[in-house]
């Protein structure tokens, strides 16, 4: 069995990625023998869906497939096949970041037929997703995040299956805040977040990553 990780933030080791990390030590407490590996976006050079169509295309020999050939097709052919996958991004601008935005299209798309009758065969799998957010919990529900990510794991979930998310609150994101503009953050506070509630956000990680491998016999 192989499980992903897939990392939406530039940066490879700070919060998301350490929770992503964490999901699946969850993953292979389940199955000790299980691939994992952790992708990280940042790293290589793609773009979002063209609109090209060869996914659509009849009798194509591309249907039901991304044809565009750059760095992120093996990255779709393996993570196509997955035993199951767990997205991470922090949260910019209101949404994910845009090459999870990117990477989102080109792993969906192939897989939504323009019909309504004809379904592209691919492998169904479980899915999670974690957010990290400056923002408390309660500016989050006010500024509407959940409604926007809850709209688009409904679409996520029609095309592989339910997905079940963690948000992750009032990270700290830099080492030295007197060197920023970001006085409406206290440093403090977010220290004393990051000494506390993180250690707890790691281990809702960790269960994160156990149920996705649960849920990977139930569908295989």
């Amino acid at each position: 069995m192989k499980f992903f990780a897939v990392n939406g933030s530039p940066r490879p080791k700070c919060n998301t990625a350490q929770l992503l990390d964490k999901s699946l030590d969850g993953v292979k407490s389940v199955y000790p023998d299980a691939e994992v590996e952790r992708i990280n976006l940042y790293d290589f050079p793609f773009h979002g869906c063209k609109s090209c169509f060869a996914c659509k295309r009849i009798s194509g020999k591309h249907y039901g497939r991304c044809v565009q050939n750059d760095d992120l097709k093996p990255v779709l052919d393996e993570i196509s096949n997955a035993d199951g996958v767990i997205l991470g991004s922090p949260i910019y601008c209101s949404d994910v970041t845009g090459n999870m935005r990117c990477f989102l299209e080109r792993f969906m798309f192939p897989f939504i037929a323009y019909s309504k009758t004809e379904t592209v065969e691919h492998k169904r799998m479980p899915l999670a997703y974690i957010y990290t957010m400056n923002a408390s919990e309660e500016i989050s529900y006010q500024i509407g995040y959940h409604d926007i990510h809850d709209n688009f794991e409904k679409g996520l979930g029609s095309v592989f299956s339910e997905v079940e998310h963690l948000y992750v609150y009032e990270t700290y994101q830099f080492k030295d805040y007197s060197r920023y503009v970001s006085d409406m953050f206290d440093e403090k506070e977010r220290k004393h977040i990051r000494q506390t509630r993180f250690p707890k956000d790691l281990e809702n990680a960790f269960e994160l990553g156990k149920r996705v491998a649960i849920r990977a016999e139930q569908l295989d």
